[in-house]
């Protein structure tokens, strides 16, 4: 038998955040202001990362124009859910991302040298402290209420030219996101166990 251990976070968060969170396709018509995703990013923005990089653009696409630019880069089955969401928003990483050590990690001015000549491993940092990011602004959607319906089925070199020619940042992930249409309509995907994924050594 296992002892119980109580976590700080209420129940009724964990709910929101997780046990009753799914993944959005469809959406009501109920906008997503700008005051929510600035509220959400500025709570997100505390995520941990190495060196305190923050390399995560977003790119909030609102108009009609701007939603077709991007359908044509996505998969068909991807088209039609984007651009009837209320908001998509495009996450991108800045490969450039090392400039701001300096002021986001004063402790060790040094640390934008361990980027400035080092092309491959700038991108591969910023890939790996972008996806921590973008998976903190998932949670932060949860946390405002919302539903977020994240998406990698694209051209990513098609969505790069579109919208990042100049090469500085890259694509990483789509997210649409609003209030959810049905919420809760599906049941829950099974998930392993404490078990089946953790090794104490």
């Amino acid at each position: 038998m296992h002892a119980t251990h109580r976590l700080d976070l209420d129940a009724t968060a964990q709910d929101l955040l997780f046990r009753q969170a799914y993944t959005a396709d469809r959406f009501t018509d109920e906008p997503v202001p700008d005051g929510t995703v600035r509220a959400v990013y500025d709570l997100v923005r505390h995520g941990p990362t190495a060196f305190n990089q923050q390399p995560l653009r977003i790119c909030l696409l609102r108009s009609p124009e701007s939603r077709q630019r991007l359908a044509a880069h996505l998969s068909r089955s991807n088209r039609e859910k984007t651009v009837r969401a209320p908001l998509t928003a495009l996450l991108a990483v800045d490969n450039e991302f090392h400039r701001r050590l300096p002021d986001q990690f004063p402790r060790f001015p040094a640390a934008v040298d361990l980027f400035s000549e080092k092309r491959a491993l700038r991108e591969r940092s910023a890939r790996l402290n972008g996806a921590l990011q973008a998976a903190y602004f998932i949670i932060g959607i949860r946390a405002a209420g919302l539903a977020a319906g994240p998406m990698s089925g694209y051209d990513e070199d098609g969505v790069n030219r579109e919208f990042f020619p100049d090469g500085t940042w890259s694509t990483l992930l789509v997210v649409n996101l609003g209030r959810p249409a049905v919420a809760g309509s599906r049941s829950r995907g099974p998930r392993l166990t404490y078990e089946e994924v953790c090794t104490v050594l």
